[in-house]
């Protein structure tokens, strides 16, 4: 390949930055493969969606971020949780299922979460995401912080009625929220233009008060660009701004995909815009790295991936009494209904030192009710179904 153009020159990022780009991108490929293959081999239950394709997109839209801003994601997140710094071990292991995982084994492929690093989870209803991330960034008004939080979906998503509910909420409430849609050109199997009446999706929420812009997002620079350009603007202004990332995902929607609804012919088309190689052309091309670094970023993200699975492996799964950890709201400095018998509110004990009481009455009498938050519904006394 050629010189890179003045303009790519330009816009490069430091050349630690860059680099760190590329091996970034690297990283989640190299994790995404081998996932496939830990699927295939039955290490991985329940559904996989890979990201294989939209590493531009995931790197090029977090680092646009803060350390302190929120990221929420979808499904397909296993390379937003890597991309905020959860160790590749500690996503692995949570593909396997296992206590060393980020969700401790609890959330799988789908439901990734990371609260130090501010990774707000992967959420498997499809638009189930919007009305959280709307939440959090409401929070950080409440707490007059300047955080913003950065949400992305799929274009799927773009025609759930989530989609209008929460972009006309944020736009009427000014709340600090990037809306991404990753417009991956197929709602699972069904293309854009047969689920979507306006394919231009960075307009959908201009009636709704929210502007709309867009982004290359097989290229890491112009995805970093428009971004930073769009959290600095929700930043500033208080106000959401939706932006639409286009770009393609080379494998099937999940690893059950036959993906007879497009051609190979069209996905070969695609690869030869594979954001990680015309990132790499493009470092090389400007004296950022040499070919023996570039070599030595591959070896060592499958290094690094090959170690992820040995840590799976080698991590117990969840002891079977630990099923019903965090299921129930127990937590004595809220208040709640803990069972059907106590719906009579003379009953029901005021303080904490008459609750911690009754407690220890009903495990010396060695009653076997299992506690569960009821509703105030049943204070009410109406029916429990």
């Amino acid at each position: 390949m050629g010189a890179p153009a003045k303009a790519d020159v330009a816009r490069l990022p430091e050349p630690d930055v860059a680099r760190e780009w590329l091996a970034t991108m690297t990283l989640i490929r190299r994790f995404e493969e081998r996932a496939g293959e830990m699927y295939a081999r039955a290490k991985v239950g329940g559904f996989l969606h890979l990201s294989i394709g939209e590493e531009a997109t995931i790197v090029g839209s977090a680092r646009a971020l803060r350390t302190t801003d929120y990221l929420v994601s979808t499904y397909r997140s296993h390379g937003h949780a890597l991309v905020r710094g959860t160790p590749p071990e500690k996503v692995m292991a949570e593909l396997f299922g296992r206590v060393d995982g980020c969700s401790r084994g609890r959330g799988g492929s789908m439901h990734m979460f990371d609260l130090e690093r501010r990774f707000m989870g992967g959420y498997g209803i499809v638009g189930g995401n919007l009305p959280i991330a709307a939440g959090v960034a409401l929070a950080s008004d409440y707490t007059g912080t300047d955080e913003v939080t950065l949400c992305t979906f799929g274009d799927g998503a773009c025609n759930q009625g989530t989609f209008g509910e929460t972009l006309n909420l944020a736009a009427l409430w000014r709340l600090p929220v990037v809306f991404m849609v990753t417009n991956n050109q197929f709602g699972m199997g069904t293309a854009l233009q047969r689920h979507s009446a306006v394919t231009d999706l960075r307009r959908k929420g201009e009636g709704l008060g929210v502007p709309g812009m867009s982004c290359d997002g097989m290229d890491v620079l112009d995805t970093h660009a428009v971004l930073s350009w769009a959290v600095e603007r929700v930043r500033t202004e208080r106000r959401p701004v939706l932006v639409e990332a286009i770009t393609y995902r080379f494998r099937g929607h999940s690893m059950a995909d036959p993906e007879q609804y497009r051609t190979k012919e069209e996905v070969a088309r695609w690869r030869e815009r594979d954001p990680i190689p015309a990132f790499g052309e493009l470092l090389l091309g400007a004296g950022v790295l040499d070919e023996r670094q570039r070599e030595q970023i591959d070896a060592d993200a499958v290094a690094r991936v090959d170690a992820a699975v040995q840590f799976a492996e080698s991590s117990p799964h969840p002891e079977p009494d630990s099923l019903y950890d965090d299921v129930y709201v127990l937590d004595r400095a809220r208040w709640g209904t803990y069972s059907v018998k106590t719906t009579d509110p003379q009953a029901h004990p005021s303080s904490p030192a008459e609750r911690q009481r009754d407690d220890a009455a009903q495990a010396a009498d060695g009653a076997d009710e299992i506690p569960q938050q009821m509703s105030d519904a049943l204070l009410l006394g109406e029916e429990a179904t």
